[in-house]
């Protein structure tokens, strides 16, 4: 597979070769920063000991509740780094953002992975590359960029398989029927959805399906009475999408063929909550 470049928040180009996750638990993922009791804490600080102690992450949050009430979901997301922070702005930012339902992996050129967590306020997201401090940063949008890069860059148009296996029903039509809506697929078309869990297929099938689809870099699960697991194959624009019940177990299992699947988007409303709520929080802590 040819080599995608993936733009650093810090706008250098650098290689980003493909390193699948299929050993990684998304389930597992660390929900961000831990920071529990630091915004009670410091509510019981008067506002000037407060502005001596966290200015940079008072404004720090001030920004972001500017920017996320102009954001919209189709447009570029924007960044707010946290390396300038101390600790304790650092807990501040943390625990005044919590932590949402949304949290996922991207693999990253080394071998380790960025660390996507969306805050309680959707569209709000803590983004933190393993092993780069730098690195660590608050971005406002549908989705953290790094999601839509890796699954352009690091996936293959070609959807290539080896000789049907004894015992297959019904895999050929779906796989010619993703590549084709795949190859055809751009910006501003509908997506596509093919609902594996309708379609008489068996063990075989799904086996086949999974190994000629393969696995791609970007991991994402939302979390909610159950849960939503979304994952890039290793062909572009088609992504495997299963909701789950509160015990796990899959109740639909499906292939969304188009852009990042709308399970793990925040949209504008969600945006225009988030800005509300967030503006709230800063005016009651903060003012």
């Amino acid at each position: 597979m040819k080599a995608g470049v993936w733009i650093a928040p810090k706008r250098d180009a650098q290689p980003f070769s493909f390193v699948p996750l299929d050993a990684v638990n998304v389930d597992k993922i660390p929900n961000g920063r831990s920071a529990a009791g630091a915004l009670p804490m410091l509510a019981l600080l008067d506002g000037g000991k407060l502005a001596r102690k966290c200015p940079n992450g008072i404004a720090l949050l001030a920004n972001v509740a500017a920017a996320v009430s102009r954001q919209k979901s189709c447009v570029r997301a924007q960044l707010f780094r946290l390396g300038h922070l101390n600790e304790l702005e650092r807990d501040l930012v943390a625990d005044v953002l919590g932590k949402g339902e949304v949290a996922g992996l991207v693999a990253l050129p080394d071998g380790s992975a960025a660390q996507l967590q969306e805050s309680v306020f959707a569209g709000i997201w803590h983004v933190r590359f393993e092993g780069e401090a730098a690195h660590e940063y608050v971005e406002i949008g549908a989705i953290p960029e790094i999601v839509r890069r890796a699954a352009t860059d690091l996936t293959s148009t070609d959807l290539m398989s080896d000789a049907v296996p004894d015992g297959a029903m019904n895999v050929l039509p779906v796989l010619a029927e993703a590549r084709g809506r795949a190859l055809a697929w751009q910006p501003g078309i509908s997506t596509h959805i093919i609902n594996l869990t309708l379609l008489p297929m068996n063990s075989v099938d799904l086996a086949f399906l999974q190994q000629s689809l393969g696995s791609g870099p970007v991991q994402l699960i939302s979390r909610d009475y159950g849960s939503c697991r979304v994952q890039t194959t290793n062909v572009r624009n088609v992504w495997s999408v299963q909701f789950l019940n509160s015990i796990d177990s899959i109740l639909l299992d499906t292939l969304e063929i188009g852009d990042v699947p709308t399970a793990v988007l925040a949209a504008d409303e969600d945006l225009e909550d988030s800005a509300e709520r967030l503006r709230e929080i800063m005016e009651a802590y903060f003012r």
